[in-house]
């Protein structure tokens, strides 16, 4: 029946895991430093060790201040407790279980009219103000102290990542083991008294019936920790400050600290027997503990970082917190008792500094003695671990080697399609080279053509000339050298060669001819040739030998030319064609 009645705090603290622990390593998954499963894992065992062996302070300080015996009342405080918060994560508000649980205490009070320990509720209101501002100074001390000792040790970046790394797997440890030991009082504190009967040896340590209630609520929040959605860490990210490693570090080791002052009773009590102020032993919010370290940094580091808005939400919902769960609760309790007729009465035990089955443990009934299965639990444990790592180191060697046959077959593959490259390079080589090859050849049967033609025309010429001289008649030999004057002159007029010469001027000035043609369509084809010729700065002479003309006639065409094209009289016909 026990367990029916704390399964709202059980629901409570699931919420805290879900909620409280991005605190913890939030901030170490989203540098990348560790992955969720592995800080996950670290903060899930460490919140129920630090649950189980140190919850006591809190505890025993949660219940004090509403003393609830009825296991009803608890159930329904709790459960109001767990809709508040729940109600503000769905409005994302940042909430504070210690300051709703604390809420859902006073609304039972005020509704019972039970007289208020305000002296205990300073404590949780001193406690709310001093964890944030030691926060924020050992925030600013410890973020000085990490660059000191960095700019002191020229440690190398790779290292300082692995130091940085394991650095942050302890602190999350140690952060958790104050979460747990500090806030499992939210979780169980007001069904302290329902704790079982039991005293459990496990011959190292034993435990008894509120270190197995304490267990539970751990597990609790331990489920909420693995069940939360990891995409929110991603969505809140670092909304107060982006946090490099170094910070992060110091922001975990402040909140262990913090945590460590606000739940050890050992410390309490060392402080006393100095006859120095203790600091009190109630829960404090890991976020409230968080944001102040932030700011701290933020400090050092320029406030300009600091995002007020985010600042002025989280103040918002730790007001909210607490007078949101007072009130439902009172309303609650107030419908149970008006509605169901559901007696609602103040019974006070008188629990002291010590829980009353501390008081008694060596009078509990049953006793186990847990130290031999103990044992055999733990070398199953090992067993089954070295399995596990034998297994795993199995399952990595063969992925190792499915990734060097990976490797080794992208670098067959590169090699392959290199060769291929080089084959095609190499045939796209030799068929520039037959081309080559081939151009030169027609080349070579040109030139030997044109001697040849070349000999031929002369030896004609040759012939005819000795003719002429054979020849006794004036007249004859007149008319023999009119004959090879005109040949010759037939010769010189070269038109295949000229014709060649045209179309390669026309293909290395394509876009030149291209643009007369467009915008000057009326130019007969000797005037383009002249825009040709007159394009590669040859001069009138040279012109004339090779239109065939006399040089007067060259320059009428010009004439011609620059009035068929309008140009102004100021500008020269060939800086025309030029900037054409």
């Amino acid at each position: 029946m026990t367990i029916l009645y704390i399964v709202s705090g059980l629901y409570l603290g699931w919420l805290l895991g879900t909620n409280d622990t991005i605190n913890v390593f939030g901030a170490s998954v989203n540098l990348k430093m560790l992955n969720f499963k592995t800080a996950a894992f670290i903060a899930s065992l460490f919140v129920i060790i630090g649950a189980i062996f140190q919850g006591e302070g809190t505890t025993i300080t949660i219940h004090s201040l509403g003393n609830i015996s009825e296991p009803a009342i608890a159930f329904v405080i709790s459960l109001c407790v767990a809709i508040c918060i729940l109600g503000l994560i769905k409005i994302k508000l940042p909430v504070s279980t210690s300051q709703a649980i604390v809420g859902g205490m006073m609304g039972w009070s005020i509704f019972i009219h039970a007289t208020t320990d305000w002296q205990l509720l300073s404590k949780f209101i001193l406690s709310w103000i001093l964890a944030p501002v030691i926060g924020m100074f050992l925030g600013m001390l410890f973020f000085l102290l990490m660059r000191w000792i960095l700019k002191r040790t020229s440690i190398h970046l790779i290292k300082l990542y692995s130091y940085l790394r394991i650095a942050m797997l302890i602190a999350i440890a140690v952060a958790a083991f104050g979460l747990g030991a500090n806030n499992i009082g939210n979780v169980v504190g007001i069904f302290s008294n329902l704790s079982p009967e039991l005293f459990i040896d496990f011959g190292f340590f034993s435990i008894g019936g509120i270190q197995i209630l304490f267990l539970l609520g751990g597990i609790s929040i331990g489920i909420g920790i693995f069940s939360y959605n990891w995409r929110l860490v991603s969505e809140k990210g670092n909304e107060i400050l982006s946090l490099t490693p170094e910070a992060t570090v110091v922001v975990l080791a402040t909140q262990a600290v913090v945590l460590f002052l606000f739940s050890s009773s050992w410390l309490a009590n060392l402080l006393i027997s100095f006859g120095l102020p203790s600091f009190p032993l109630v829960p404090v919010s890991s976020t409230q503990i968080a944001i102040g370290s932030v700011i701290g940094i933020g400090f050092v580091k320029g406030a300009r970082e600091i995002e007020t808005k985010t600042l002025a939400g989280i103040g918002l919902g730790w007001i909210t917190a607490p007078i949101g769960a007072g009130l439902l609760t009172y309303f609650l309790l107030f419908i149970i008792h008006t509605v169901f007729q559901f007696p609602v009465n103040h019974e006070i035990l008188q629990l002291g500094h010590k829980h009353p089955e501390l008081n008694n443990l060596a009078n509990y009934t049953p006793k186990l003695n847990m130290v031999l299965p103990g044992i055999i639990f733990l070398a199953s444990l090992i067993i089954l671990v070295l399995i596990y790592l034998f297994f795993r180191q199995q399952k990595l060697r063969l992925r190792a080697e499915k990734d060097i046959l990976v490797q080794q077959n992208q670098l067959y593959q590169s090699e392959k399609a290199m060769n291929e490259l080089e084959m095609r390079t190499f045939s796209i080589e030799n068929e520039s080279l037959n081309l080559k090859l081939q151009a030169r050849r027609k080349e070579f049967m040109d030139i030997a053509l044109n001697m040849s033609e070349q000999i031929s025309f002369l030896e004609k010429i040759s012939t005819g000339i000795n003719e002429a001289i054979k020849t006794t008649d004036n007249e004859e030999r007149i008319q023999k050298l009119n004959k090879l004057s005109m040949i010759i002159k037939q010769k010189m007029s070269f038109p295949q060669e000229k014709k060649e010469f045209y179309m390669q001027i026309e293909e290395i000035h394509k876009d030149f001819h291209l643009r007369l043609k467009t915008s000057f369509p009326d130019l007969t084809n000797l005037e383009k040739r002249l825009a040709g010729l007159l394009r590669l700065n040859l001069s009138t002479k040279e012109i004339s030998t090779l239109l065939n003309i006399s040089p007067k006639s060259v320059e009428v065409a010009r004439y011609r030319l620059k009035k068929k094209m309008n140009i102004d009289k100021d500008k020269t016909l060939n800086n025309f064609i030029n900037n054409l």
